[in-house]
């Protein structure tokens, strides 16, 4: 029988204070979801309060005149529509004119239309029987939103108990739906369909797609042509026709994703010099509200009341001084981008200079975690658009005169090299070494091939066109 033996580890665990972590959790908040957290801590912390600017009393009188006379004339409207409603002997009904126009107002009005009710006004207007039409919405269900079908007809017969002919023949009328190619079963069907819409079907294209799919993926251009008995310049046409289908026919019914970006910092140009400014309109002004100031020097409040209000005055004030404190680092940060990348200011990005967080932080007085936290999120608005703040933190490069490039003025110029190439001798990776070592930039070859991964240029036997 086994014994039991007691052990003792001792291991050393980082434990942030619950008020530490609200300064790093408000650091790295990006402005709106730090306007989220204030709030949060508005409503449990009673001591707070947001800090309003009161009106003056020429403003006041004003708004109050400004309403008199706004008032006075809507009331003036009501009391003549009143008297033209008295006097009108036709509002008894609206006129067939009059209710067109409102239906046609009505119909104008813009929605948002899925895939799937698309194709169901589609299958209704088409005059099916009620079956078929009961199958087709079936089919049109396992249709997902690029357009493609989800389940064989096979399974929907065998899930549904129809005859796989009807299953089939039902889609192929779906098929023929708009948007063109949607309910294939995968790309070769979408393709294919869309082809033979276009009374392509049995041409080179139709051949090519239908066989040598993964061929021309990988751009086998001289392979195709073989094994077609036809010539490369042929397949580079037919390859330019394919390239104008849809792959996804039915993302046209996607709604677009509104992703807004609000920066935190923006740079701009006055007179003569460049400023940094902090976008603190997002966020609520606090104090400590001296209601609760005074309840603490009352005498009648009790020991329990003065410590709860104590300890909430205490949190407060900590949350205002976290605030300031992120304020203040992040201003900081961003004088010291300004003050490193003022080319990029004045010219864009081909003038970025390297630059890592190890250097702000020296230069602003902290530490390069805290440097990491403070631009995670945050936006910078610059002459030339708004940036994402660790856009302007890149590794760089030394070229042979001396001077300082980043890694994104280096993708500048193998972008630029490859949009001057001979499309029918596209350069290799080597010869874009060779390329920018005689523009003065030291490369090495596998640091092409992954800036030219990460910029989506193609191989250059996969560039090569005919």
């Amino acid at each position: 029988m086994a014994g039991f033996s007691q052990t003792q580890n001792l291991s050393q665990h980082q434990v942030l204070a619950p008020q530490l972590q609200q300064s790093l959790l408000i650091l790295q908040a990006p402005v709106l979801e730090l306007r989220n957290l204030i709030q949060q801590e508005i409503q449990t912390n009673p001591t707070i309060e947001e800090e309003l600017t009161e009106p003056s009393l020429e403003d006041r009188q004003r708004e109050h005149e400004e309403f008199q006379e706004e008032f006075e004339r809507l009331a003036k409207l009501d009391e003549e529509w009143r008297e033209y409603m008295a006097q009108s002997t036709s509002y008894a009904g609206r006129s067939a004119d009059e209710e067109e126009r409102r239906q046609f107002f009505f119909d104008s009005i813009v929605k948002e239309e899925t895939l799937q009710q698309h194709l169901l006004e589609q299958i209704h207007s088409h005059g099916l029987e009620e079956t078929d039409r009961k199958v087709a919405e079936l089919l049109i269900g396992n249709i997902d939103e690029h357009g493609f079908l989800q389940s064989t007809p096979e399974d929907i017969s065998i899930n549904s108990g129809v005859d796989l002919l009807e299953v089939e023949r039902l889609l192929d009328i779906i098929q023929q739906f708009h948007p063109v190619g949607v309910g294939a079963q995968d790309l070769r069907d979408c393709l294919l369909i869309q082809l033979k819409r276009l009374g392509k079907e049995g041409s080179i294209e139709w051949r090519i797609v239908d066989r040598f799919l993964p061929d021309l993926g990988k751009h086998r251009f001289p392979e195709i042509a073989r094994r077609l008995s036809i010539s490369p310049e042929q397949v580079q046409r037919a390859a330019n026709l394919i390239a104008t289908l849809d792959p996804r026919p039915g993302q046209i019914f996607s709604p677009d994703p509104n992703n807004y970006v609000l920066p935190d910092v923006s740079v701009e140009k006055i007179g003569g010099g460049w400023q940094v400014n902090l976008n603190g309109d997002q966020i609520p002004h606090l104090r400590i509200s001296n209601t609760y100031k005074d309840l603490m020097s009352k005498d009648g409040s009790g020991t329990e009341v003065k410590d709860y209000i104590r300890d909430k005055i205490r949190s407060g004030k900590f949350l205002i001084k976290s605030i300031h404190q992120r304020q203040q680092t992040i201003s900081n940060i961003a004088v010291e981008i300004l003050a490193r990348q003022r080319e990029f200011m004045e010219i864009g990005s081909s003038a970025l200079r390297p630059m890592t967080m190890v250097q702000v932080a020296d230069a602003v007085g902290v530490h390069e975690t805290t440097v990491s936290r403070a631009i995670s999120g945050k936006y910078m608005a610059t002459p030339h658009g708004v940036y994402d703040m660790k856009y302007f933190f890149t590794p760089g490069y030394q070229t042979a005169e001396g001077e300082s490039l980043s890694n994104t003025s280096v993708k500048g110029e193998i972008a630029e090299l490859v949009k001057g190439e001979d499309y029918r001798n596209p350069m290799s990776d080597k010869e874009i070494v060779e390329a920018l070592l005689q523009r003065g930039v030291p490369i090495a070859r596998r640091t092409v091939a992954k800036y030219r991964a990460e910029l989506n240029i193609l191989p250059s036997n996969m560039r090569k066109r005919y």
